[in-house]
């Protein structure tokens, strides 16, 4: 190797004009050998070497003709050098075969030997040389210069035709095959109660960002022998919905144009009608797991519905029937008691109610849908202390923050009686089946209604006229400071009274109510023998947890050993009290010295 302070040397005779043929196979060798020293390796020096190489490979590459040489330059060249110098036609695709040699096929180099017109054809037969999720790639990096721009930069030349149609069959391809054979993968059995649509099977997000690209084309798309299906699903779960999102982008930007407050919609009635073959999702009609599936597949429907309200009327007697199919196929409406650890029990009754209630003209299915919310537990409402940094930092106080139906909303508790308004806002639902939920909702609920609930005449007069008893209140659990709990007479039993309430056992609010019971200075030992051990000790007061700690284990070297193997819960495991803990660290019999 040379030494490695001549490297700028070769990089200029590289770069040089006026250097002979002959040459330049010393040249390429003295800038493509690695640099090394007495001990090996010079990783410094072959930095160095490295730069030079790459400020002299285009004039090199232009000069040389002979396969070895240009070989041993492509070899040193990085993606992003070699994906330039195809760009402007210093690499062409007769150096494919020494460049793949080394590497696979990236997008770069397809976009880059796709600008020259006789190299389209070798560039598209690389597409499927790429992994699905980079095919798109090659259309969207087209312009490698979009960012850098300036004035005198050359504007990139148009995506050829027949490339662009070749990215667009290679990204909606996937799709289509998955849509011919649905066959659910192993495994999809123990995962498929998660997701609540089809939205990751269907979602072919490289299909749909080259179907942005074209909406002058989504007519004739939808009429595709092979693709039509793909398309079909894509335009009705994604379409409306980036539209919507590319207009709130626009609007919130300050340097664009006035636009109307309501968008036109991004699918007109001819391309609704086109993709109504697919509304109903007809190839997953058959899956296994009736019940999960049906219930999936009902709650993508009336995302599309929401999504594109037109299809209420355009496509309402396909709606019903595929409502009545799925509701009997999956028996969505038998549903077991709730399970402990069913967590997702109430999304699923609540989902199952919106859907129908959007869906559905069946009286029954509906009535049976006011049976299902009228199931689920009452919700435990807590109106928490104010938050004294945060008003500081506000510097104002909200009048509404205690209001019962604003109170609802806080943890989206409000979803049961939403629900049942939208249910009671269908027609073909049973007046008798909303009035008998509206019979067992929570005060609040019924002020949420009041306050916040469009809908029927009859729906909000039936809710009004509800009989609330005089000493009833209004449900809600109020956490009050110190200060206010200063001014009653028995602090210590409203204390109680927050640890007795259903609040106390709710998962949304527990936390809020241990928090300020163990804060409160009114608190006693025996209220916080009653709060789970992890909330007293996790987020513990010092001056409260530590005193009773050290009271309590003293100077016995097995309670403190108790008390450490008694702290080695886990988040999710059941919770023991404070107070079970303590007794837990009682001595074994064993260990009670008894007299002598």
């Amino acid at each position: 190797m040379v030494n490695a302070r001549t490297y700028p040397l070769w990089r200029d005779l590289a770069m040089s004009e006026d250097l002979p043929k002959e040459a330049l196979k010393t040249v390429i060798d003295a800038l493509c050998a690695p640099a090394t020293n007495r001990n090996g390796f010079d990783v410094q020096a072959d930095r160095w070497r490295e730069e030079a190489l790459k400020a002299a490979l285009p004039a090199l590459l232009a000069r040389t003709s002979a396969k070895r040489l240009r070989r041993q330059l492509l070899l040193h060249a990085d993606e992003k050098t070699l994906a330039a110098l195809a760009a402007d036609g210093t690499v062409t695709t007769a150096d494919l075969p020494a460049i793949l040699r080394h590497r696979r096929v990236w997008p770069g180099l397809i976009s880059a030997l796709a600008h020259h017109p006789g190299q389209v054809e070798t560039a598209i037969g690389l597409l499927p040389r790429l992994p699905g999720h980079e095919v798109e790639h090659v259309v969207r990096d087209w312009d490698t210069d979009r960012y850098t721009r300036t004035k005198d930069t050359p504007p990139a030349p148009p995506i050829p035709q027949e490339l662009f149609d070749a990215v667009l069959e290679a990204c909606l391809t996937p799709l289509a095959a998955y849509l011919l054979h649905p066959e659910p993968e192993e495994g999809w059995e123990a995962v498929s109660a998660f997701p609540k649509d089809w939205s990751m099977e269907l979602g072919g997000h490289d299909g749909w960002a080259m179907l942005a690209r074209c909406p002058q084309r989504w007519a004739l798309l939808t009429k595709h022998p092979a693709l039509a299906a793909a398309v079909q699903h894509l335009l009705l779960d994604q379409a409306e919905t980036h539209a919507l999102q590319d207009a709130r982008l626009h609007a919130a930007d300050p340097d664009s144009e006035e636009t109307s407050a309501d968008p036109a919609p991004a699918l007109n009635e001819d391309l609704l009608l086109a993709c109504l073959p697919a509304l109903c999702l007809p190839e997953l009609a058959d899956l296994p797991n009736p019940q999960v599936a049906s219930r999936r597949t009902l709650h993508h429907i009336a995302n599309r519905v929401h999504n594109n309200p037109r299809l209420a009327g355009l496509a309402a007697g396909q709606l019903h029937a595929a409502a009545d199919a799925l509701v009997t196929r999956g028996q969505l409406l038998s549903v077991s008691d709730k399970q402990e650890d069913d967590h997702r029990f109430d999304g699923r009754i609540l989902r199952l109610a919106e859907d129908l209630a959007l869906l559905s003209a069946n009286p029954g299915h509906l009535a049976g849908a006011c049976a299902q919310l009228a199931r689920l537990d009452q919700p435990a409402i807590v109106s928490p202390t104010p938050s004294r940094p945060l008003v500081r930092v506000l510097d104002n106080h909200d009048p509404d923050r205690d209001r019962p139906a604003r109170l609802l909303e806080r943890h989206s508790e409000h979803r049961r009686v939403q629900a049942l308004a939208g249910l009671a806002a269908n027609s073909h639902t049973p007046r008798t089946a909303v009035a008998d939920v509206l019979n067992g909702l929570h005060p609040a609920e019924l002020a949420w209604i009041a306050e916040k609930a469009g809908g029927p005449d009859w729906f909000l007069a039936a809710a009004a006229a509800i009989p609330v008893p005089e000493d009833q209140d209004d449900g809600v659990v109020r956490l009050l400071d110190d200060e206010e709990l200063d001014q009653l007479p028995d602090p210590a039993a409203v204390l109680q009274s927050w640890l007795d309430s259903p609040a106390a056992s709710e998962i949304l609010s527990r936390s809020e109510v241990y928090r300020a019971v163990v804060r409160s200075r009114h608190h006693t030992l025996e209220h916080l023998r009653q709060i789970p051990a992890d909330e007293v000790l996790a987020r513990y007061e010092p001056d409260i947890t530590l005193k009773i700690l050290l009271d309590h284990c003293g100077r016995s070297t097995g309670r403190w050993e108790a008390l450490a193997a008694a702290t080695t819960f886990d988040y999710d495991e059941d919770k023991k009290t404070f107070g079970q803990l303590l007794d837990s660290l009682e001595p074994t019999p064993a260990e009670v010295r008894t007299p002598s």
